[in-house]
């Protein structure tokens, strides 16, 4: 496994971005958006370059079977459709909009990876009666308020109208992913103000 063989120093995490939009990817040009989705995939996996490493290999996988098909969607040549699945419950999230106990249970997996764990509010968070009194946004708030307390920002990602779908990126790294995602074509937002 090894990073895009790009300029880009791996640790950097885009501190010099707003200076230097030089990186940003032009039409056609892999390797600048390699780059930029390695450094989105070691944003979203803080301190853990082992895993953006085995993520990045699967999303050099995801292009390479996606060159390979003829048929291919226009929709899943977009770098986040390629992630998706890369990226699904090992740091970032996608659920059913109305899947309340998933995204539960998706997002303690991803903060257990910091030994964090989320307070819902409530002392059984799989309660039906819970699940069924809330929906995704409301929970998503609430993740996004516990997770700034520890130093950590829940992000969502536009997956369309009957998912919702995001990863959690260490705080510090809030302005990085405000320039990564879009400059991948990614429509972020805080998750305390779901799409």
């Amino acid at each position: 496994m090894s990073a895009p063989d790009r300029e880009f120093d791996p640790d950097d995490n885009f501190e010099n971005s707003r200076e230097d939009e030089a990186h940003l990817p032009d039409d056609g040009d892999e390797a600048s958006v390699e780059a930029l989705v390695w450094q989105l995939l070691l944003a979203i996996n803080p301190g853990d370059e082992e895993a953006a490493l085995r993520q990045f290999d699967g999303y050099r996988d995801a292009v390479a079977a996606a060159d390979a098909d003829e048929d291919e969607d226009e929709d899943d040549s977009e770098p986040m459709a390629r992630l998706r699945d890369v990226i699904d419950w090992r740091s970032g999230f996608h659920v059913a909009a109305d899947d309340t106990a998933t995204f539960i249970d998706a997002v303690n997996e991803l903060a257990a990876r910091w030994n964090l764990a989320i307070d819902w509010g409530v002392e059984d968070a799989g309660d039906d009666e819970f699940l069924a009194d809330t929906d995704v946004p409301a929970l998503m708030a609430t993740a996004y308020d516990r997770l700034r307390e520890y130093g950590y920002t829940l992000w969502t990602w536009d997956a369309g109208p009957d998912a919702h779908a995001g990863w959690i990126t260490l705080s510090r790294d809030d302005d990085a992913v405000r320039v990564l995602a879009p400059a991948l074509g990614i429509d972020v937002r805080l998750g305390s103000d779901a799409f």
